[in-house]
């Protein structure tokens, strides 16, 4: 099982919820966060002074699945969430050691 995190720009956020219901996702957890890489932030103008904003707004993507899926869930988001652009995001797999279902007590890719 792995854990398949993705930073994305907020407005492609249905485009990718879109796509991972397609393939058959079937639970994700949407954070909103803040970061930067080499977009480096911008300037704004807010009443008559510049400031620089540093941290950018993204959304965090995240969806556990299992490891036959991992594949398809990056080729769903990459193009469901490409621009083209700089600040497109990243995606991020990692291992998942154990999953528990809370409501039922099922373990491990039934609890997916």
């Amino acid at each position: 099982m792995k854990l398949v995190s993705a930073v994305i720009k907020p407005f492609k956020l249905d485009d990718v919820r879109e796509a991972l219901s397609e393939i058959g996702i079937q639970g994700i957890t949407v954070t909103e966060v803040k970061g930067f890489g080499r977009q480096k932030g911008h300037t704004e103008l807010y009443r008559g002074a510049e400031y620089v904003v540093d941290f950018l707004p993204k959304v965090k993507v995240e969806a556990a699945v299992d490891d036959s899926m991992v594949d398809q869930v990056i080729e769903a988001i990459t193009k469901s969430a490409g621009t083209g652009k700089i600040g497109d995001g990243k995606i991020f797999v990692t291992a998942l050691e154990q999953v528990i279902r809370i409501r039922t007590g099922e373990t491990g890719p039934d609890a997916l």
